[in-house]
C-alpha cells in the first residue's frame, strides 16, 4: 500500500474575518512577506490549486477533516508539526494555525503540553459537521482526482515494470528491509513510514530520478498534500499480503507480474476514495441546501 519551506508567517488574523489566502499546491513554498508570490502553473490542473473564497484556513481544515475520514490520520496519532504542515501544504504557518484552531473547536484534535506534546487527532470523521466539509473538499474536485488516480496506476505500474528491469543488489536488499519493516509496524504512523519506504526503495530501483519525484508528487496530490494514504485495518491486511507479492515480483526481474500487481495494489487507495465519495454524494443528493454551500 503506497502510504510521503517554511512559508513565512504573517500576524494572525480571525478566523472570521481572515482575507482569503491562496492555498498552493502541495509542495509549494509560500513567499516571505505579505503577499505572496503567483502560483506555479500546476500540471494537476484544480484538485489543489489556489483557493480564494471562503480563507485558506478553513479550506485546509476541511481537507484535514477528509483526511482524517479516510484513515490518514487516526484518532491518538499525532500530527506533524506546523512547520511541517505548511511545507507540505504549501502555505503559511498562520494559515495552518487557524486551521488547527478551527479543529480544535470543533473537537477534532486536541493538544497535549509539555514533554511528548503536540497536536493529536481525538476523534474521527462521522458528525453532518464533517460530512458537509469533506463534500465541499471531495465533490468539486471529484473528476479531477479520478484522472489523478487513473494516472497515477499507470505511472505506478511503469515504474514497478522498469524497477524489476533495472533492480541491482543493493536494491533488492533495500527493498526486502522495507517490506520487513511494514510487516513489523506497530501502529498507524509506523506503517505510514515504511509503506512509504516499500514504495520509494521500489521506484529507486528504476534508476530514474524524475520517476522518483514523478511519484512523491502523485501521492501528494491523491493525499490532498499530507503525503499520507488512506488507512483502514482491511487496506493495511490487504496491503501485507501485496508487498511482498510486489517486491517479489520486481526482484525476481518478473516486469509484467510486476506491473500487474503494482496497479492493483495501488487501487486500495482509489478505492477507499471512491466509496468515501459515493457515501457522501449519495447523503448530499438528499440534502436540498448541500449545493448552496459550495462557495
Amino acid at each position: 500500500m503506497s502510504e510521503q519551506s517554511d512559508a513565512a508567517a504573517r500576524p494572525a488574523a480571525s478566523p472570521d474575518s481572515a482575507p482569503a489566502e491562496a492555498v498552493a499546491p502541495a509542495g509549494a513554498v509560500a513567499a516571505t512577506g505579505d503577499a505572496t508570490s503567483p502560483a506555479p502553473i500546476d500540471p494537476f490542473g484544480q484538485l489543489l490549486t489556489p483557493l480564494t473564497l471562503r480563507t485558506a484556513g478553513e479550506r485546509i481544515a476541511e481537507r484535514f477533516v477528509t483526511a482524517i475520514a479516510l484513515g490518514e490520520f487516526v484518532p491518538g496519532q499525532q500530527l506533524p508539526s506546523e512547520r511541517d504542515l505548511a511545507a507540505s501544504l504549501g502555505v503559511s504557518r498562520t494559515t495552518v494555525r487557524e486551521a488547527l484552531q478551527r479543529l480544535h473547536a470543533a473537537g477534532y484534535v486536541t493538544t497535549r503540553r509539555g514533554r511528548g506534546g503536540g497536536t493529536f487527532v481525538q476523534t474521527d470523521a462521522g458528525t453532518a459537521e464533517s460530512e458537509e466539509m469533506i463534500r465541499r473538499t471531495l465533490l468539486p474536485a471529484w473528476e479531477e482526482l479520478s484522472e489523478v488516480l487513473d494516472f497515477r496506476r499507470i505511472i505506478e505500474s511503469q515504474i514497478a515494470r522498469t524497477a524489476a528491469e533495472r533492480r541491482d543488489d543493493d536494491d533488492i536488499k533495500a527493498i526486502r528491509e522495507a517490506v520487513a519493516a511494514y510487516e513489523q509496524a506497530g501502529n498507524r504512523e509506523e506503517s505510514r513510514l515504511a509503506d512509504s519506504a516499500v514504495h520509494l526503495a521500489i521506484v529507486q530501483a528504476a534508476h530514474n530520478a524524475r520517476l522518483t519525484e514523478l511519484s512523491a508528487r502523485i501521492r501528494r496530490e491523491v493525499s490532498f498534500g499530507f503525503d499520507a494514504e488512506p488507512y483502514s485495518p482491511e487496506a493495511r491486511r490487504r496491503a501485507l499480503h501485496q508487498h511482498p507479492e510486489l517486491a517479489e515480483a520486481v526482484i525476481a526481474g518478473d516486469a509484467q507480474s510486476a506491473a500487474s500487481v503494482a496497479a492493483q495494489h495501488f487501487s486500495l487507495t482509489e478505492d477507499m476514495l471512491r466509496e468515501l465519495h459515493a457515501r457522501i454524494r449519495l447523503r448530499s443528493e438528499g440534502d436540498p441546501h448541500a449545493r448552496s454551500h459550495d462557495q
